[in-house]
């Protein structure tokens, strides 16, 4: 299965938490909290581009997995790391944050990020 395509965001679990304990101001969680994130993924081979709008905050990531790539992170702040392909898995550890996103299935795509043992699940959707 691809990774490519458009995803809306349909849940998310534990959100706020999550963004406490990475040290996110308040009033950004007060904000985001409501708000659902639309991941475009652009897959060719091993190279990956993801493009997550959430209200007015857009973020690109490109990464080639396996090789050392830069990440926004939700604050904003710039931090690399290595993100690896399991299968339907990409995995990255950064910042002691470890984040899976899965395809599920053909539509659907779970990320699950962890920190300090505060598990954040978000879940969408192809459109």
């Amino acid at each position: 299965m691809s990774f490519t395509g458009t995803f809306k965001e349909v849940s998310q679990e534990n959100s706020e938490a999550f963004m406490r304990a990475f040290g996110t101001p308040e009033e950004h969680i007060k904000i985001a909290k409501d708000l659902k994130s639309i991941t475009e993924i652009e897959e060719n081979g091993d190279h990956f581009k993801m493009t997550i709008t959430t209200g007015t905050h857009v973020s690109v990531v490109s990464f080639t997995v396996g090789q050392e790539c830069e990440i926004d992170s939700i604050t904003g702040e710039k931090f690399k790391g290595v993100i690896k392909r399991e299968g339907n898995k990409l995995i990255g550890n950064m910042k002691g944050i470890e984040s899976v996103t899965e395809l599920v299935d053909a539509n659907t795509i779970v990320n699950t990020s962890t920190l300090g043992g505060i598990k954040f699940k978000k879940t969408s959707k192809r459109v």
